[in-house]
């Protein structure tokens, strides 16, 4: 049986007689007789064990598991427990590279993305610092990092200056940070991660955003040097189609002339089910430069074209030289386009154009049936593509234009008692009650 003494300073001691017959003593310091008293069970529970040989009750064997490492040493010191393996540090560095490689589900731009703030860490935080040592106010200093001007290390040693990040930038980085530690947290390395509760903020960069009209893309067009960039620039400003990926995935077995209709394939969301395509209708504002590269494919209307062909055959061509449709550099010669048409180049070349395309047809369709169409969610729409325009607020500012016959009944409800208007007579109640007097609708009579 084991044994509390308490001494004149108020600690705790629990004295028992172990397997070796040797008395030994387990101080647990300044704590309440009923926390000593629990503790003093459980000691003389493990004694027990290991002088008869038994394994450990589970009640007990549950107690240990939930113990603090500065009471468990104090049993393992006394030969109650055995001591515990010393935890294997898991260095930052090795867990990134860990993570990342375990993620090859996703696409090569969502892996350069996932190795920018790989980096961002890395720099902030040190390869070799243990991820168990990252607190959430480490987090918030990782954020604060991000949004000013700092020193990095280069992978040779050299020391750089990084520029301060857009805040939409840092949200979606300390966002992608949460990710990262949400894994390690699953994976049972850490207890609790330390960007669940950072304020991210908004991973929209409303001051990136420009809405790019048709008198400025009509000159664009015509600055461009032949029918497929002609062809390539309407598919994203008026067919809202990602650029390049979906448009230089797109064959001629894509367009339905008939229905008016054409199938984009999006290898940006095909890992996700039922949006590897979606149907797109052919606008009236894109169709004559899809006739004319048409046209040109064939020499008229009237020859078939070989199904299998892509659209734009030439920038495919390309791709195929290069290897790959994402090798096509379509944004420096853009860019040289939009500056030959008089133009400054806007941020965001291709995101802007569907940006300004979705914007146009969510005045005039459902957002859910635009969102379809240009193949994103409306609350992407609404964070990302979405815009607020001058022509909004002069819209909203022009003087509504009034119905006559509802004005009048209007006017009649908030007439006062006894006052009545004539919808012909707008403005010009007629009070009965003067007429009246004080005799009301019946006729006088004599008094008898």
């Amino acid at each position: 049986m084991a044994s509390i003494s308490t001494d004149s300073n108020g600690n705790r001691t629990i004295q028992f007689v172990g397997a070796d017959c040797k008395r030994r003593s387990v101080r647990l310091g300044k704590v309440p007789m009923r926390v000593a008293e629990s503790v003093k069970v459980r000691v003389e529970a493990l004694d027990i064990a290991n002088i008869s040989g038994l394994p450990v009750d589970c009640d007990t064997a549950r107690w240990v598991s939930e113990r603090d490492v500065m009471l468990l040493e104090k049993l393992a010191s006394v030969k109650l427990i055995q001591p515990r393996e010393p935890v294997k540090q898991i260095k930052l560095g090795a867990f990134l590279d860990d993570y990342l490689e375990r993620r090859s589900d996703v696409k090569d731009g969502t892996q350069v993305f996932y190795g920018h703030t790989k980096r961002n860490l890395i720099d902030v935080f040190g390869a070799d610092r243990p991820i168990d040592s990252i607190t959430a106010g480490d987090a918030d200093e990782f954020r604060r990092q991000l949004l000013k001007e700092r020193q990095s290390q280069n992978l040779d040693g050299t020391s750089r200056k990084t520029k301060p990040l857009s805040a939409a930038t840092v949200a979606r980085r300390c966002s992608l940070a949460r990710t990262f530690f949400r894994d390690a947290v699953r994976r049972k390395l850490i207890d609790a991660n330390p960007f669940q509760d950072i304020g991210a903020g908004n991973k929209a960069n409303p001051d990136r955003q420009r809405f790019i009209d048709q008198v400025s893309i009509a000159k664009v067009i015509d600055a461009c040097p032949n029918a497929e960039w002609r062809l390539l620039v309407a598919l994203s400003r008026f067919g809202g189609v990602r650029i390049p990926s979906e448009a230089l995935t797109l064959h001629w077995s894509d367009i339905d002339w008939t229905g008016n209709k054409m199938t984009i394939h999006s290898p940006k969301t095909e890992h996700h089910a039922g949006k590897a395509t979606r149907i797109v209708p052919i606008f009236g504002e894109l169709r004559p430069y899809l006739d004319e590269v048409f046209q040109q494919a064939t020499g008229s209307f009237e020859r078939p074209v070989d199904p299998d062909a892509f659209v734009l055959a030439d920038l495919q061509h390309e791709a195929g030289h290069r290897g790959d449709w994402r090798a096509v550099n379509v944004r420096t010669r853009f860019q040289k386009i939009v500056k030959r048409a008089g133009l400054t180049p806007w941020p965001r070349l291709w995101h802007n154009l569907r940006s300004s395309r979705q914007t146009e047809l969510t005045e005039q369709f459902p957002s859910h049936v635009v969102s379809a169409w240009l193949g994103n969610s409306e609350r992407v729409a609404e964070q990302h593509y979405l815009q607020l325009l001058d022509s909004h607020f002069e819209k909203a500012s022009q003087p509504a234009v009034r119905n006559p016959v509802q004005s009048a009944s209007a006017l009649h409800r908030i007439a006062p008692h006894g006052v009545t208007t004539n919808a012909k007579t707008l403005g010009n109640p007629r009070v009965l009650a003067k007429s009246m007097g004080d005799t009301g609708f019946e006729p006088v009579t004599s008094t008898v």
